[in-house]
């Protein structure tokens, strides 16, 4: 990965329904050239994809929660994980040091749908000893921007 895949990922981040031509522009390259350095960097697992970013609270998703998950032991973790992947309003799941196994950020409608998903979902999923529910009251920042070092591989 060089300057201009680097400066090309910052710029999709940011812009990422550009066209090929008008990022082309910005980067000093031609059309066809930028899409050529996507392929590559799609190829090796740099870009994951590209998606719409939708605004939860206005598809009724107003409840954000952090769940912190406690197993009874490691040899349930393949278990757990595959069911949890399986829980469309768990939208992260992070294996994490201190007292929980696991972190998850759960999105629901409300907060009896997230009694439903905490209750019969996660505490219902083999294993599960613990699980602790912080309610999120306000969001202040969330971003899917990755702060892209100029030494980046």
């Amino acid at each position: 990965m060089d300057t201009l895949d680097r400066r090309l990922i910052i710029r999709l981040q940011h812009a990422g329904r550009e066209t090929w031509a008008k990022l082309g522009e910005t980067l000093g390259l031609t059309g066809p050239a930028v899409a050529e350095r996507i392929r590559k960097l799609q190829q090796l697992g740099v870009i994951k994809g590209f998606a719409a970013l939708v605004h939860p609270e206005a598809v009724g998703i107003v409840v954000t929660a952090f769940v912190g998950v406690s197993l009874e032991r490691p040899a349930l973790r393949d278990a757990f994980l595959k069911r949890i992947a399986a829980i469309p309003e768990v939208q992260e799941c992070h294996a994490v040091t201190g007292d929980e196994d696991f972190l998850l950020k759960v999105r629901c409608r409300s907060p009896l749908d997230l009694d439903r998903v905490v209750s019969e979902e996660i505490k219902g999923t083999p294993g599960v000893v613990r699980a602790r529910t912080t309610i999120v009251l306000r969001t202040t920042k969330e971003t899917t921007v990755v702060p892209i070092p100029p030494d980046a591989p």
